[in-house]
């Protein structure tokens, strides 16, 4: 008999212990009370990934067109989710691999609904 155990939870619970762990890593580092401050240079250091990893839901917009001719092309993909406890919709550059290499605008919106809605609007 085989059992198979799994866990599910929603991107922004994932999203939010991602920043709480990162918070106690550095405090433990750096000590008490500089976590949080220290956060916001790691979140403004790696957006475009921390975005890309925070996604709910994405929506392919057309291909990127580069004015530098580049080697490797790079498609336009709209994305919503929730990143420290915010829902947002962003346009991101992405090559074929899924992994991000850009983020060409970002909005915070109050709600799910207001971030997804702006995603499916977005061209």
């Amino acid at each position: 008999m085989e059992i198979i155990m799994g866990m599910v939870q929603g991107i922004g619970t994932a999203s939010d212990r991602m920043l709480d762990t990162l918070v106690a890593g550095l405090e433990l580092e750096f000590g008490r009370g500089v976590g949080e401050a220290l956060v916001q240079g790691f979140l403004d250091a790696e957006d475009v990934d921390f975005h890309w990893d925070a996604r709910a839901l994405e929506r392919w917009i057309g291909a990127y067109e580069s004015a530098d001719d580049e080697d490797f092309e790079l498609d336009r993909i709209a994305i919503c989710g929730q990143l420290n406890g915010e829902w947002f919709c962003a346009t991101m550059l992405v090559d074929g691999d899924a992994q991000a290499h850009g983020m060409t605008g970002c909005r915070q919106y109050r709600s799910k609904m207001q971030a997804r809605k702006a995603m499916f609007d977005a061209h």
